[in-house]
């Protein structure tokens, strides 16, 4: 039977700076775009959205500074009170580049800890949900409740891809599907087995879902991405289900402790 066409189905919501009901907002949006959730979809939602409905919005005015903000900020030229929230939210900070941290935060390296301070008036911060994997579980079931209807959740957010230009999309947290796809020891065109593919499926419908939301005015945070094919089941998900440790990692592990000999380096 051929593939039904993927289809990702934009949803606009009112713009919002403090805490809201997130699943009213939901369905009185779905009734103003026309549209009704089906069994097998998945639902994207901006984490940045979700966190403003938890009131995870900061203002830098309030911020403390430490002597240990104080040299980050000095030495990658950047807003003392940021460096010290970067520093009061990051689960590790790498290092950075100018006006910018490389951290760790819920299992994704990230600028910044995912702090963000676009689409939000001047003074303040959005920071991520304080727990994202609940987040996204507990929306799934009030759907199912209310709603009567069995889908999956993506707190989608954005990332840069290293070594490209532009944000790209990445799932902060899920619920309802598995994450990844593990193509290990199934055959590809030729008949050959694969040996490392673990298809991040979650993250590849962030993506899509991010064509449609927009980074900028679109006033879209939800999407509904329909015949996407995951297999929706009632399991638990966190970080641990879609990050991998450090000495895992082809960039992190090259770039620290699998960086080449200098006079090697030298040579080329």
């Amino acid at each position: 039977m051929p593939k039904k066409p993927l289809i990702v189905i934009p949803i606009e919501a009112p713009v919002q700076h403090t805490a809201f009901d997130l699943y009213h907002t939901l369905v009185s949006a779905l009734e103003a775009s026309d549209e009704r959730l089906q069994d097998g979809d998945v639902l994207a939602v901006s984490s940045k959205y979700t966190a403003i409905s938890e009131n995870r919005v900061i203002s830098l005015a309030d911020i403390v500074i430490t002597p240990e903000a104080e040299m980050l900020a000095q030495r990658y030229h950047m807003n003392p009170r940021m460096a010290q929230l970067v520093l009061q939210e990051a689960d590790h900070i790498f290092g950075g580049i100018e006006g910018f941290l490389l951290t760790a935060k819920d299992g994704i390296i990230s600028p910044n800890a995912g702090i963000d301070r676009s689409n939000i008036p001047n003074g303040l911060a959005v920071l991520f949900p304080q727990d994202p994997y609940g987040s996204a579980a507990n929306l799934r079931l009030i759907l199912r409740e209310r709603l009567n209807v069995d889908v999956g959740i993506i707190l989608t957010d954005s990332w840069l891809m290293p070594g490209r230009l532009g944000t790209t999309g990445v799932a902060l947290a899920m619920a309802g599907f598995k994450p990844v796809q593990d193509e290990r020891g199934k055959m590809d065109l030729f008949g050959n087995p694969m040996q490392v593919t673990q298809r991040g499926i979650a993250d590849t419908l962030c993506i899509c879902a991010q064509m449609v939301m927009g980074e900028r005015d679109e006033a879209t945070p939800f999407a509904i991405i329909r015949n996407s094919g995951v297999q929706l089941m009632d399991i638990k998900l966190s970080p641990a289900d879609v990050s991998i440790s450090w000495d895992m990692c082809l960039y992190i592990q090259s770039l620290t402790a699998g960086l080449l000999q200098q006079e090697l380096t030298m040579r080329k």
